[in-house]
């Protein structure tokens, strides 16, 4: 199998050589915990190879994300005036988001794709005419019928909606999500874990002053599942020897 390189240094060995080709990764953790950086380590890789990458931001405007990976050295700007990269600000607040998003994906031709983070995505309302599950999902007005986010079979839906179009392109993709403080791995939505090809979770150890990374699952991957200590430095997350 293809491998695709990760860009986190150490983790490519961990996962015998890179992400599966064409398999989307679900990197979850606490706030604070690295998910944004590995996801930009990820385009970064993609960026440097020559590869077409898309950055869709949930929870940040364009110039935030651009800000913050510069400080890790990542010429994310220069890769956008270059048409290298795109990186795209949505609000899940907006009417058509997920046909916007699905969009977005299934146009551009992409290697790499990162959504940063699929939590908001998840947490806002979901407005269906049409269940089925195509490129040409439609979608009504949000004062016609709302599909509220507690309601976790339609959840799995609208994140399988998301999934497809990944999928469908051939790309290789993180998508990242909120866990709560203290959870072993599992995210908010307790759905795109099972969805996804792989789940990495980032995680803190207080007492001893460390930041960890485990690999819960990643298919057709041999990998251990203990627990990596990792720094975040000026280059962004390093697993430790």
């Amino acid at each position: 199998m293809n491998r695709v390189k990760t860009g986190v240094d150490g983790l490519d060995e961990v996962l015998n050589g890179g992400f599966p080709e064409e398999s989307i990764t679900l990197v979850s953790g606490p706030p604070g915990s690295g998910k944004s950086i590995l996801g930009y380590q990820f385009i970064n890789q993609g960026i440097q190879q020559g590869e077409r990458c898309l950055l869709i931001a949930l929870d940040r405007k364009e110039n935030k994300v651009i800000a913050q990976a510069e400080e890790f050295n990542f010429r994310f700007r220069k890769a956008v005036e270059e048409e290298k990269l795109k990186v795209l600000y949505m609000d899940v607040n907006k009417r058509y988001i997920y046909e916007t998003i699905i969009k977005e994906i299934l146009k551009g031709g992409y290697d790499r794709v990162v959504i940063d983070s699929i939590t908001p995505l998840t947490e806002a309302p979901l407005y269906l005419r049409d269940l089925s599950l195509n490129e040409n999902i439609n979608f009504i007005d949000p004062e016609d019928f709302s599909i509220m986010k507690e309601d976790i079979p339609l959840k799995r839906l609208h994140l399988r909606y998301i999934m497809d179009a990944l999928e469908s392109i051939g790309c290789t993709a993180i998508v990242t999500a909120e866990a709560p403080l203290g959870s072993t791995g599992e995210s908010r939505d307790t759905v795109s874990e099972f969805l996804a090809d792989g789940v990495i979770f980032l995680s803190f150890d207080p007492a001893m002053d460390r930041r960890k990374l485990t690999v819960l699952k990643m298919r057709n991957t041999p990998h251990t599942l203990k627990t990596q200590n990792i720094i975040i430095g000026n280059n962004g997350i390093k697993l430790m020897k």
